[in-house]
């Protein structure tokens, strides 16, 4: 397997933290499991993968000019779901032909989208929002069947992502330009914002809606046009978007979407002229490696890559505030995302009471399949990301770290992971320096204020941060002092659609939501007008 499919594999695979992707495998069980839950567990995904075929939700093949697309030479990769190693579908293997073929079918359809009045395409994408709501069920379901996270979160994850497309289509209407005095009586300058043309959109697995529409609904909105290219692992609700957007009456052409052989695929997208932007959320590794291959032909990029996220507890805390924030920032997802608490800095008069605390609050998590009643933690992508987990932690405990609660394999088997709770973590220690991507809380302790901003601006990640005081002016001056592109203050979720999502130094390149982030799809044209007197 060459540089490129290594990198565009999942995008936000385990190999992007260090592992080996396992996105065309069937995942085999690694521990004795019961085989009556694995049935249990096994029927009710069954069931529901064939309500969503049946009902034509579950889209197996590529989008290309408004026409469903097998891969030209009939390959396939199996989707399974990952709390189970069950086959939920086969799509097609695409490869440079189909991908140029896209790129050809975007570039024919920015000639019109980019013409039509920014009013309809407005109201396209508003019913586009309209019928990702109405269908937030079956998407929660997709997203749970290929993905695994819980059933309630995967239908959250559709209201957030289905709110960027809502944003977009009311900004659409708000792409102004500006009038500039000119020097001299007899001329005008005027500066317009154009949309920066086709999109290349390269999204990750663990948000498969939401990493989608936060790229799209702008890019849409400017007047560009998108080939996406999903995470092997998670294709099913990017194709499930993609035929929503065409019933919402998004023009043929308009989206496409191909996955599939990762290093043509990904070729094809740098090498094309017509390409003129790259889009991506993924490790920072593979961004630098988009960087690189965008610079052929000067595309504009956007970079959301790797954190490692700082979480600080001050002693003058709230206790319940900082609980309750950092058990929603550390244990999302099971620990897979970007912005996830990846170590929790605690200040020395409170860590062991908030250790204990901490433990006690995650021991009541409930693991299991995300269609399970109360679970809030499923499987891990892969086996790749639990061997990733495993490697990091026993580099703590082998360097002196204590592992207070988990640290190993769930008795459920496949990729589920115990959620686990690490006292006496240094800086020094792996867990510290890479994303841990996993359900792993590390606790390092800290005296001073000063000391805690060094420790947490000591890494090259810049993403995002968090911070728990009562103190009004502890929570502005440690804000400003922390090099992050984000930072929540007495808040463990820090993600809408209203504000600018990214990162600084090696987190990555410009931002994603918000009005800001409208600018990411658009090129600014000076127009002098002379001799007018």
């Amino acid at each position: 397997m060459g540089c490129w499919a290594r990198a565009f594999i999942g995008a936000r695979t385990a190999l992007a933290c260090g592992g080996t992707p396992f996105a065309h495998l069937k995942l085999q069980r690694t521990t004795a499991t019961p085989s009556i839950f694995m049935r249990q567990m096994s029927t009710e995904a069954q069931e529901i993968a064939a309500r969503l075929n049946s009902s034509g939700f579950l889209q197996n093949q590529g989008l290309i000019a408004g026409k469903w697309t097998d891969a030209y030479d009939g390959k396939t990769i199996t989707v399974c779901n990952p709390a189970t190693g069950e086959v939920v579908a086969n799509v097609p293997c695409m490869g440079r032909n189909e991908t140029n073929d896209a790129i050809a079918s975007a570039s024919d359809a920015f000639k019109s989208w980019s013409k039509v009045a920014a009013a309809e395409r407005s109201r396209r994408l508003r019913n586009w929002y309209d019928l990702i709501m109405a269908h937030k069920e079956e998407l929660g379901q997709l997203i749970t069947l290929e993905q695994g996270k819980p059933l309630k979160e995967a239908i959250g994850e559709v209201s957030y992502g289905a709110g960027f497309i809502e944003f977009a289509a009311e900004e659409a209407k708000r792409v102004y330009g500006d009038i500039i005095p000119s020097p001299f009586v007899d001329r005008r300058l005027f500066v317009l914002k154009q949309p920066v043309g086709v999109v290349g959109a390269i999204t990750p697995w663990n948000f498969p809606l939401a990493m989608i529409t936060r790229k799209v609904g702008p890019a849409l909105a400017c007047g560009c046009t998108v080939v996406i290219k999903p995470s092997e692992l998670t294709p099913l609700t990017a194709l499930a978007a993609a035929e929503l957007s065409l019933k919402a009456g998004i023009p043929p052409g308009v989206v496409n979407v191909v996955m599939g052989n990762a290093s043509d695929i990904g070729e094809a997208l740098l090498s094309s002229p017509k390409v003129r932007k790259i889009t991506f959320t993924g490790s920072t590794a593979v961004g630098k490696k988009l960087m690189a291959g965008s610079a052929g032909t000067v595309k504009k990029v956007s970079l959301e890559l790797g954190g490692n996220a700082p979480c600080i507890i001050f002693d003058d805390a709230d206790l319940e505030v900082a609980l309750k924030g950092t058990l929603a920032t550390k244990f999302r997802n099971s620990g897979q995302t970007c912005v996830c608490a990846n170590r929790i800095l605690v200040q020395e008069g409170i860590y062991s009471k908030f250790a204990d605390a901490f433990s006690d609050a995650v021991k009541s998590m409930k693991v299991g399949d995300g269609f399970g009643e109360g679970v809030v933690q499923g499987p891990l992508i892969n086996e790749a990301a639990v061997k990733k987990v495993e490697s990091l932690v026993q580099d703590a405990i082998s360097k002196g770290a204590k592992i207070l609660l988990g640290g190993k394999r769930h008795s459920l088997g496949m990729t589920f992971y115990e959620p686990t709770v690490i006292t006496d973590v240094n800086n020094e220690m792996f867990m510290s320096r890479q994303e841990v991507f996993g359900p792993v809380a590390p606790l390092l302790k800290f005296k001073t204020e000063e000391e805690a901003i060094h420790m947490a601006n000591d890494t090259n990640a810049g993403l995002a941060a968090y911070i728990f005081t009562k103190s009004v002016q502890r929570s502005w001056r440690v804000s400003e002092a922390l090099e992050y592109g984000i930072v929540g203050v007495n808040e463990g979720l820090v993600s809408t659609e209203v504000a600018p999502f990214g990162g600084v130094k090696e987190s990555g390149l410009g931002r994603e939501g918000s009005k800001y982030g409208m600018d990411e799809y658009l090129e600014m044209k000076y127009v002098c007008l002379g001799n007018l007197c």
